[in-house]
């Protein structure tokens, strides 16, 4: 019975189906653990959904800021753009289904045993585990009720970029979105700066990666995350493992055996994204 990480897949169906046959992934012993970004940049969101959704049980996955676009782009709240490459998705016979189910998976996994936690973009410092565990919950709980469409339309933006107990409302359920889902930069006090997007070899001081800032974190336990593709999954501290490493940009798509600590990767088949620049996000 074996544990397996996969970074972002971002619709790289084939390259994850290839990556599961080399560790001999079987569904009914093993456990897959997802970072989030299942979908969009890469060709075959759908598949990806449609596979994922079968395993049931065998998955443990959090959802990415590309995985909320998605849910705001199906609710009419945001546009499809053709770099999306959502189309198939959004006109399969099955689509209410899939975002049905989409819409209900956590935000962050914690297990206590294996001492991991799993977020899409990490856990700000501003947060201890409990924090992130009540936070994460809170808008999960938004998410698969039928109030969704309400936070979606007041997803994107920037702030408020700090965090404070007393944040209420949509307001609240942004920041909470934004730590989780798109988090890189930070200042030294744990406010997010939203602006970078590259590698923290351009970062100005005082702004630091958030894994560069102490963390409130229990010790003991190991942070996976995804999000940044370029990082290409170095520069962390031991206990903090990126698996970010831009399968959908002609990169590799990145599996941890967490028994074993051993990586496997698999070859990007997304030949037409190789040339292209990473789009900065809009949200």
């Amino acid at each position: 019975m074996s544990t397996y990480l996969v970074g972002d897949i971002h619709g790289c169906y084939d390259e994850l189906r290839a990556l599961l046959k080399q560790v001999e992934f079987t569904p009914k012993q093993d456990t897959l653990w997802l970072t989030g970004d299942l979908v969009a940049r890469g060709p075959r969101s759908l598949e990806v959904l449609r596979y994922i959704r079968s395993l049931g049980s065998s998955v443990r996955m959090v959802l990415g800021n590309h995985d909320l676009h998605l849910l705001a782009v199906f609710a009419g709240i945001s546009s499809n753009t053709l770099k999306d490459r959502l189309r198939a998705l959004l006109q399969a016979e099955e689509a209410n289904q899939l975002i049905d189910w989409l819409r209900c998976q956590p935000l962050l996994q914690v297990d206590k045993e294996k001492k991991l936690v799993m977020t899409h973009a990490g856990i700000t410092p501003q947060w201890d585990l409990e924090t992130a565990k009540a936070c994460a919950y809170e808008l999960e709980s938004v998410l698969a009720s039928d109030r969704y469409p309400i936070f979606l339309d007041a997803m994107y933006g920037d702030m408020p970029n700090h965090w404070t107990p007393e944040l209420k409302g949509l307001s609240r359920l942004r920041f909470i979105a934004t730590a989780l889902t798109r988090m890189r930069f930070c200042f030294p006090n744990g406010q997010l700066d939203m602006h970078l997007k590259e590698a923290p070899n351009f970062a100005v001081p005082p702004l630091r990666p958030w894994f560069a800032i102490p963390s409130k974190l229990p010790n003991g336990y190991t942070q996976i995350f995804g999000h940044w593709a370029s990082l290409e999954g170095k520069g962390t501290p031991q206990s903090i493992i990126g698996l970010d490493t831009g399968c959908c940009w002609g990169g590799v798509l990145t599996l941890l055996h967490w028994e074993g600590q051993r990586y496997y990767t698999q070859a990007s088949n997304c030949h037409q994204m190789k040339d292209i620049v990473p789009m900065k996000y809009s949200f």
